[in-house]
């Protein structure tokens, strides 16, 4: 029978494309599951680390004093105080995630950093309001720090948990590199307003520009959250631990909580230093302009984006461990001869050098770390004990790094000193890495306690 069709071969045919079909759908929404991720990480770290960009214009408006240097650190104090909320974020919000879902908690923290960064932006200064200004800039300062206690927990988890197998550090990596993306769009937009407006108008008011421009982002991001899906393995999750019972894991965690935090102090402290400290570091310290100093933080945000999701891949294939010992070796003991090297002759092209050295120890520390992190945490407290141990680094470490630096310059003298505060952070995360070796049993329990909803206690060597 001629112009037949067999069907047998149809049915064949079907079958053999369904999987490939499956597996290329599968791709694209994880793939779209980063992005969206990524896009609303993006906007928390913009809208949080905006503040340090301008701090000289926030201190203007907010603290005005007849002493530079007084004025400068009131800023950097409040932008320090967001970091002293963070740990309550992490442990409230936290365990919102851990029982609710993770989408819910992405949802959340992206609201309430929206509010915070608007009440900055919009706020009437020190000669309107009167000591009511710099109150209500530190409560807006407040709830920026608890929307970020858990936003980089929420947002690592999330990918750690769609993660392709075998591929966990390249997953979570981009959450890192988001970041790395807001860093490079607030110093092209300094530049941008650099060149278009004079020092006094930048100083007056061209400071709120940047706030309000993160907030108007917010409803685009917001839309985006609400599609994700939630993930498979918390969906899976048999037991739905209830707030108090989040809070007693973590609790009786406590050691592992104190290692992850050593362990994430490395990456928080050069982190702030090289981002948030760096355009004030060049201008106000060194005496470079304003232009080259965020031409500087503009490249060390694109090396850090470069560098991160490489590393992640890479600490995949070779492991998390031998990463973190390497690059929190290297920071404890080039931090302060670098910084040594560059206040000898301060010029752009060693700003820039220097920049990138640092760049490149936070990439090859970060790519590993944040996986490591999530992978050291009980599955079922994943978000809380992530949250809670980078909140720590961020609050008593990361977070103050500006203000310290330039404490310490001013009580020594010393304009390196800074590479001082770098190299105690490599010799935290050098001491916690070894003391979360797989001979410890920290990191034992992590598979069996996925089903657990008693506490399990971490054993630290």
């Amino acid at each position: 029978m001629g112009g037949g069709i067999d069907p047998l071969r149809g049915v064949r045919w079907k079958c053999d494309i369904l999987p490939e079909v499956k597996h290329l759908s599968t791709r694209q929404s994880k793939l779209g599951s980063v992005v969206r991720v990524a896009f609303g990480n993006f906007l928390e770290m913009y809208d949080f680390m905006v503040f340090g960009y301008y701090a000289a214009g926030i201190g203007r408006a907010f603290f005005p004093t007849t002493n530079e240097y007084t004025s400068l650190m009131l800023a950097f104090m409040t932008f320090g105080t967001g970091y002293l909320m963070r740990p309550l974020g992490a442990i409230i919000l936290g365990a919102y995630i851990d029982h609710h879902g993770r989408r819910k908690g992405l949802l959340l923290t992206l609201s309430l950093m929206a509010v915070g960064t608007l009440s900055i932006g919009i706020m009437p200064g020190y000669e309107t309001l009167g000591m009511l200004a710099p109150l209500l800039v530190v409560v807006g300062r407040l709830i920026q720090g608890l929307s970020a206690g858990v936003e980089i927990g929420g947002a690592s988890v999330y990918l750690a948990e769609i993660a392709t197998p075998g591929r966990k550090g390249f997953f979570v990596s981009w959450q890192s590199a988001s970041q790395q993306v807001a860093v490079m769009f607030a110093a092209l937009l300094g530049l941008l307003l650099a060149s278009l407006l004079p020092p006094e108008q930048m100083a007056g008011w061209g400071w709120r520009i940047p706030l309000l421009i993160g907030s108007m982002l917010v409803p685009f991001l917001l839309i985006l959250r609400r599609s994700l899906p939630e993930t498979d393995e918390f969906l899976a999750r048999k037991h739905r631990p209830s707030t108090r019972e989040i809070w007693r894991t973590v609790a009786a965690n406590w050691r592992l909580v104190i290692l992850g935090m050593m362990l994430t102090t490395t990456t928080t402290v050069t982190f702030y230093m090289i981002t948030a400290y760096m355009p004030t570091y060049g201008e106000s310290v060194l005496k470079l302009t304003a232009r080259d100093s965020m031409i500087v933080t503009l490249c060390v945000g694109f090396s850090n984006f470069c560098w991160l999701p490489v590393m992640g891949a890479l600490s995949d294939r070779v492991g998390r461990r031998p990463l973190l010992l390497v690059f929190s070796c290297i920071a404890l003991l080039t931090s302060y001869p670098v910084l040594m090297w560059l206040v000898s002759a301060p010029s752009f092209g060693r700003l820039l050098a220097a920049g990138l050295w640092f760049s490149m120890i936070f990439g090859g520390y970060n790519g590993a770390m944040v996986v490591f992190l999530t992978e050291i945490m009980p599955a079922h407290v994943r978000a809380s004990g992530f949250s809670l141990a980078y909140s720590l680094a961020t609050g008593i470490f990361g977070g103050f790094t500006p203000a310290m630096s330039m404490h310490l310059i001013h009580i020594t003298g010393n304009r390196a000193m800074p590479g001082v505060w770098l190299a105690l952070a490599g010799l935290l995360g050098l001491t916690a890495t070894v003391m979360l070796s797989p001979r410890s049993g920290a990191l034992r329990h992590r598979e069996a306690s996925a089903e657990e909803s008693v506490p399990v206690v971490a054993r630290t060597a």
